[in-house]
C-alpha cells in the first residue's frame, strides 16, 4: 500500500471534501489509545466527525446486553430500487463461534428494514458465521449471497462459500452453500500462504466480480484480492501470498477490507484496522479510506489516523467497522456496525449530505498521472 504525498492529497481533496474532511497534513498520531486517535482525527479531518453524528438505526441486536451484536452489514439496491441487507447476528457465548444467524432483510427506502429470512449455522452446516456479502449479478439481476466460516466444521480452515442465486432473499436455499474460495496450496513446503479467508467484500466492476477478503497469515489479518468472471470460480489477483495493504501506522495489528465505492474516476477503498496497543484490537476496529484506480493498488488517504470511530463509545470500545458504502441517487450512504456504550453493537445508516460532484473527474485527473506512476513503481518493487 502506498502513502500519498501532499500534492496527491490536495488533488484528491474532493473525495474527502464530500464528507467535510480536511486532508491537510498532520503530525503522526499517538496511537496508544482511542482518545488519542480521536484527537488526531479531529485535527486532521476537521468537521468529518460531525457528519457521522447523525444516523438512523437499521438493526439492533436481539438482546440489549454486553457482547450481543447486530453487525457486519452487506447492502445492495436492485434494479427495481429495493434494498437488500445481509447481516451477522452475534451473541455472548463464552466459548466457540458466536455468529448464530445470517439475517436477511428487505427495505423499500433503505432506512427501515424488515426480516425476510434467516440462515443458521446448522443449515449450512458450519460452526458459526462471520460477515456475509451481497452483490447483484449485472447480467441476470439476481442476488448472489456469500458467507464465511470454518469448513466443514470448527476444525477446518476459514473459507468463503456461496448460496444459490435468487430473485428474492426470502427464497434462499440455506442448504445450497458451496465453497468458492479456500486456502491456496503452498508452492513449497516452507512457504507461508494465508491459512484461511473470511469476511468477503464483493462488487462487480471493470467487467468482472472482485472479492476482497481477510486472509489470515500466521494469525495476522490482512487484505487479499480475488477476481471472477461468474462469481463462482475465483482466482487470486497478483501473487497469492501478497496482501493488498500492509500492516503499518495506526493499523499495524490488522488491516481489513470494508467496502469499495465506485467514483467517476477510480474507486474509494474503505478499509478498517487497529493498533497493537489498543484494548482488544481484535474487536476494537476503526475505519479509514484509501483510493485505487485499478482495484488492486491502493493509496492510503488516512495514514496518520483512522477516519471513523464510534460517536457513542463505551469505556473500552470505539468500534466502527464492517461498513458498506453506496451511491444512492447521487448521495453517499454508509451502513456500519458501530459500538454502543454498553458493549453492544448495532447497524447504523449514515446519509451524508450533498451529492457526488461532477467536479470529481476534473480534480481527480490532476493527480492521475502522478498516482499511476507511483503505483507502477510500487508494483514493480513488490513484484506484482
Amino acid at each position: 500500500m502506498t502513502r500519498p504525498t501532499r500534492r496527491d492529497l490536495a488533488a484528491l481533496a474532493p473525495i474527502l471534501g464530500l464528507m467535510g474532511a480536511n486532508p491537510a497534513s498532520a503530525q503522526f498520531a499517538d496511537r496508544r489509545s482511542p482518545n488519542a486517535q480521536r484527537a488526531a482525527g479531529d485535527a486532521r479531518f476537521g468537521s468529518i466527525a460531525d457528519r457521522f453524528k447523525s444516523y438512523s438505526v437499521a438493526l439492533e441486536p436481539d438482546r440489549n446486553q454486553a457482547e450481543w451484536w447486530a453487525g457486519a452489514p452487506s447492502v445492495v439496491r436492485d434494479s427495481k430500487g429495493v434494498f437488500w441487507m445481509a447481516a451477522r447476528m452475534r451473541n455472548d457465548h463464552p466459548q466457540g463461534p458466536r455468529g448464530y444467524e445470517v439475517r436477511l432483510l428487505r427495505s423499500s427506502d433503505g432506512i427501515r428494514f424488515e426480516k425476510v429470512a434467516g440462515i443458521t449455522p446448522a443449515q449450512v452446516p458450519v460452526a458459526g458465521f462471520e460477515r456475509p456479502a451481497l452483490v447483484v449479478d449485472p447480467k441476470t439481476g439476481r442476488l448472489k449471497l456469500y458467507g464465511c466460516g470454518r469448513w466443514p466444521d470448527n476444525r477446518g480452515p476459514w473459507v468463503v462459500f456461496k448460496w444459490e442465486d435468487v430473485d428474492d432473499l426470502a427464497r434462499i436455499d440455506a442448504a445450497s452453500a458451496r465453497q468458492v474460495i479456500e486456502p491456496v496450496k503452498p508452492d513449497h513446503v516452507r512457504d507461508f500462504p494465508p491459512s484461511g479467508y473470511k469476511d468477503p467484500v464483493i462488487l462487480y466492476a471493470e467487467g468482472a466480480f472482485h472479492c476482497y477478503v481477510i486472509g489470515v497469515l500466521r494469525g495476522v489479518e490482512r487484505t487479499y484480492h480475488f477476481r471472477s468472471a461468474d462469481g463462482n470460480k475465483w482466482q487470486p489477483v497478483g501473487h497469492p501470498y501478497q496482501a493488498v495493504m500492509e500492516l503499518e501506522a495506526w493499523h499495524n495489528f490488522a488491516v481489513r477490507p470494508a467496502s469499495v465505492l465506485p467514483l467517476p474516476f477510480g474507486y474509494l477503498f474503505v478499509y478498517e484496522g487497529s493498533h497493537v496497543t489498543w484494548h482488544d484490537p481484535n474487536y476494537n476496529i476503526a475505519t479509514g479510506l484509501g483510493f485505487t484506480f485499478d482495484l488492486h493498488h491502493v493509496v492510503d488517504l488516512t495514514p496518520e489516523a483512522p477516519l471513523l470511530l464510534s460517536s457513542t463509545p463505551g469505556e473500552l470500545f470505539h468500534t466502527w467497522r464492517y461498513s458498506t458504502w453506496l451511491n444512492v441517487d447521487g448521495q453517499v450512504w454508509a451502513y456500519a456496525e458501530v459500538a454502543r456504550p454498553n458493549r453492544t453493537n448495532e447497524i447504523r445508516l449514515f446519509r451524508l449530505g450533498g451529492s457526488l460532484p461532477s467536479s470529481f473527474a476534473a480534480h481527480g485527473h490532476r493527480c492521475v498521472h502522478g498516482l499511476q506512476m507511483r503505483q507502477q513503481t510500487f508494483a514493480h518493487s513488490r513484484g506484482s
